[in-house]
């Protein structure tokens, strides 16, 4: 087959794909895969709880508190990528000024900021028996508690403005300068003498666990991603709805349901 041939077929692929920037389009697009994904992040956090809970062995330094990490790891893992992303829509909508970047930018954001409080939450939990406190102004736990105030300021910015352009714009402008924080929460433990542990996976070395505890805290961050996703899906089409409440498809979906 020539280039020729298939040039076309290559192009029409591009612009299929290309129209679920619509938020017309992406709506219902959506609404399908949002059943799978609620039922797999369920599935992937029962297996993983059982794992981490039961069929893992105590810890031979920290015992059973140790335990906490199945919650406390995902949690701040997805708390740091989902600013990422939320940064990236964000920019995305400000320079392009495509509609359904901005809405995902703002659909990210308070699932953002419930890994955070959770992973603020269970670090203090795990933090007093290991440390005998529940907080330190450690470098990791400040920079995640900055984390935090960005979420909520991006949310702030976005509900003070009627005018939801105006908003995406403000909003975009907190994300992108607060997106240096996220490698200054990851390479915390290196650059500074913190009490926070390093890494326990690490993409350069073995991880330094037990293959059943690796296992479990996998299932339990697939889990997480899976929510998140789920989270941020259910809400863009709440915010499609509410932007497009004037259009004729949004009517005409009204009067069908």
């Amino acid at each position: 087959m020539t280039p020729a041939t298939t040039a076309p077929s290559e192009a029409a692929g591009r612009i299929h794909w290309f129209r679920y920037a619509a938020p017309q389009q992406f709506y219902p697009l959506a609404g399908k895969v949002l059943p799978c994904l609620w039922g797999l992040s369920a599935l992937l956090a029962v297996a993983g709880l059982y794992v981490g809970l039961v069929l893992a062995p105590t810890d031979f330094q920290q015992g059973d508190s140790y335990r906490i990490i199945f919650i406390h790891v995902p949690a701040a893992w997805m708390s740091m990528l989902i600013y990422v992303v939320m940064a990236f829509w964000a920019g995305l909508g400000l320079v392009l000024n495509t509609r359904l970047s901005s809405m995902f930018a703002t659909a990210l954001a308070p699932t953002g900021a419930l890994m955070t409080f959770i992973a603020l939450w269970t670090g203090s939990l795990w933090g007093k028996p290991t440390w005998g406190t529940w907080w330190v102004w450690d470098a990791r736990l400040t920079s995640e508690l900055l984390l935090l105030f960005l979420y909520l300021g991006f949310m702030a910015l976005q509900a003070a403005s009627d005018d939801p352009r105006r908003a995406d714009r403000a909003g975009a402008v907190v994300a992108l300068v607060g997106v240096v924080n996220v490698p200054i929460i990851y390479f915390s433990v290196q650059w500074w003498n913190t009490l926070h542990q390093g890494s326990t996976i690490n993409l350069t070395r073995a991880p330094s666990m037990a293959t059943v505890m690796l296992w479990g805290l996998l299932l339990m961050v697939f889990a997480f991603w899976a929510y998140s996703i789920a989270a941020a899906l259910h809400r863009v089409r709440s915010i499609i709805l509410e932007r497009e409440k004037g259009t004729e498809w949004v009517a005409r979906l009204t009067e069908t349901q």
